[in-house]
Parts: C-alpha cells; sequence; structure tokens
C-alpha cells in the first residue's frame, strides 16, 4: 500500500478510506500480504479526477459501479466537461500593476485591488520579481468598470453595484437550470443510475445548444427593460426639474397607456376615473419586435387587473412582455424534448 501511494499521490490513509467505501477493488492476497497492481493505480487517478470535477464519493462510488458493470464513464465524463466549460468565448487578459493603474486613471488604488481579487474580477498570477500580475477572466468586466469609473463612478460603487448584479444574475441562471433541467434533462437523467454514453453525449449535445438561448434570452429582456426604464427614467426627472407635465414623445415600450398618470405626466391619483376606465377596457401591449416597430394587442381588461394587482399598476407591461417570453421559450424546450422522443 505504501508503494501504492507513493505511485498515486494519495496517503495511505486515503487508500484505506477508499477501500472501505468500496471505491477501490480488492488487492490480491498472497500469504499474509495485499498486492496491489496497475487497476488500482488507475482507479486512485479515477477518483482524483472527478473529485477534482466537483464530484461527491457517493456519487463517484455510483460511477464506478456502473463502470464495474459494463458502463462506461466516457460519456459522463465528457458531459461533465461540457457543463463546466467556460459559458463565454471570452479569452483571459494578463495585466501588470502598471496596466491596471494605466486603465484606471494612472492612480494606484490598493483597496480597488484588493476588493477587485476578492471578487474574481481580478486573479493573481505569478510575475517577475517585485511585479505584480493579475489575470482578468472577465476583460469585458473590467473594461466595464473602467468606462463606469471614468464616468466618474467611485470603484466602491463599481463593487458595490457587481456584488449586487451577481446576486441577481445567479438568480437569473439558477431560474433557467431549474426550467431546462424540467423540461429537457429529466428525460436523460432521472434514471436510477448514471446515463449511458449515448444518453451523455446526446444531453452533451443539448448542452452546447441550449447555452447561447441562455444568454440571448438574458440579452433581450435587458434590452427591453432598459428601454422602457430608461424612458421612464428620463421623463421622471424632465417632469422634476421642470415642474411641467411631459410634453409627449414616442410611448414606452409595454402597454400604451397603462395608467392615464403615465401617458400624460400626471399621477395616476389625479386622473379621474372616467378617464383611466376605457384605458382598462382595452390594455394594449406594445413589446417591440426585433425592428424596433411597436404592435397593440388588445387583451381583456379582468386580466390586465389580475396583473396589476399582483405586479403594481406601472408593472403590467413588463410582467405580460416576461410572461410571454417564458412561453416561447417553454415551447421551444419542449419542442427540444419532443424531438428526442421521437
Amino acid at each position: 500500500m505504501e508503494d501504492l501511494a507513493h505511485l498515486s499521490g494519495a496517503t495511505v490513509r486515503t487508500i484505506r478510506s477508499y477501500a472501505d467505501r468500496g471505491l477501490l477493488p480488492r488487492p490480491e492476497r498472497r500469504g499474509r500480504a495485499n498486492l496491489y497492481g496497475d487497476a488500482h493505480l488507475l482507479r486512485l487517478r479515477q477518483i482524483a479526477e472527478l473529485l477534482d470535477r466537483g464530484y461527491t464519493l457517493a456519487s463517484i462510488r455510483e460511477l464506478l459501479e456502473a463502470w464495474d458493470s459494463g458502463r462506461g464513464l466516457s460519456g459522463v465524463l465528457g458531459l461533465a466537461a461540457e457543463v463546466a466549460g467556460p459559458w463565454s468565448d471570452e479569452e483571459p487578459q494578463r495585466l501588470t500593476r502598471r496596466d491596471l493603474n494605466a486603465l484606471f486613471g494612472g492612480t494606484p488604488d490598493e483597496a480597488a485591488v484588493r476588493e477587485a481579487v476578492r471578487l474574481g474580477v481580478l486573479v493573481p498570477a505569478p510575475g517577475e520579481a517585485g511585479e505584480d500580475v493579475y489575470v482578468a477572466p472577465s476583460p469585458q468586466e473590467l473594461a466595464v468598470a473602467a468606462e463606469l469609473h471614468a464616468a466618474g463612478v467611485p470603484l466602491s460603487a463599481v463593487a458595490g453595484h457587481l456584488r449586487e448584479l451577481r446576486t441577481q444574475v445567479e438568480h437569473i441562471a439558477e431560474r433557467f437550470l431549474t426550467f431546462a433541467d424540467r423540461h429537457v434533462f429529466a428525460d436523460y437523467l432521472a434514471g436510477s443510475g448514471p446515463p449511458t454514453d449515448a444518453e451523455a453525449a446526446e444531453v452533451a449535445g443539448l448542452v452546447r445548444r441550449l447555452r447561447p438561448l441562455a444568454r440571448q434570452a438574458v440579452d433581450a429582456e435587458l434590452a427591453r427593460a432598459m428601454q422602457v426604464l430608461s424612458a421612464r427614467t428620463l421623463r421622471a426627472h424632465l417632469r422634476t426639474t421642470t415642474g411641467q407635465p411631459d410634453a409627449g414623445g414616442p410611448p414606452m415600450a409595454g402597454f400604451a397607456g397603462t395608467g392615464a398618470a403615465e401617458s400624460s405626466g400626471r399621477p395616476e391619483a389625479d386622473a379621474p376615473p372616467a378617464a383611466r376606465e376605457p384605458q382598462e377596457r382595452e390594455p394594449q401591449d406594445r413589446h417591440p419586435p426585433q425592428d424596433g416597430r411597436t404592435t397593440p394587442v388588445h387583451l381583456p381588461a379582468a386580466t390586465v387587473a389580475r396583473v396589476r394587482d399582483m405586479v403594481g399598476e406601472g408593472n403590467v407591461a413588463a410582467f405580460v412582455a416576461a410572461a410571454t417570453e417564458r412561453e416561447a421559450a417553454a415551447r421551444m424546450m419542449d419542442d427540444l424534448a419532443h424531438r428526442r422522443r421521437r
């Protein structure tokens, strides 16, 4: 066992623990000695690789049992590599401390660098003696921070915004993965044991196809939300600074006239009920198509009232648009799963 530990890099104690858990085949017995061979060394290397990929010892045991029963690991490992691979085509960028200082206006900021390292925006890397070197996993993220700083945003505020944004984006990613798991992957991965090589390869192909859909959906929704909210914010600033109602202009993306106040520049409470009532009867969805045009869509007044009760007057258009996008994505997922079953 000492020789096996030396060759594998594992400790004797670790090897004994693996043997007790059933992760290693029984050694050959010769007299009073246990003999370990190439099969044991290969198994230890497989366990180390799976641990590096994030598998627990319990899940590793299931995979190895499947391997021992004739079902290969290559498909599962290929699927794991596909999922764990980069979800962006960005190439990491290597920067010296001088590069960072130049990028952010030439003034060193030790606190900002430490915060960037904590957030993973910068990763310390080996460099020449006396020179601090970092790797930026996402040069785009670093460039955004530099542009915001150049526009006058303090780096501490940029870091705080990134922390908040990261939490919200991780929630979106979790929702998308739960959705995909329920509608697409369940047919492949819901069995009692690991998937076959063919099943794992098919799921890996689905991951490659679905990967860009997540970014496209978020990009489309972010563009829509920015169009809606930026116009609303600008009108609010104009009303505050001028003290005058909104003079008009193109309607905000979403429902045209979901409240008399928004279209006229007055608070909703100031709008008489008679003025609001026709708009509740015939709300119109103006979700902009790809070319930027809008198309009015009439919805039942009862539907709009229920949505308004759930999300509030100002969020009706955004809610309906988001629900529509989600339904379109669900139908796409169902179509992919249906093609597989055929």
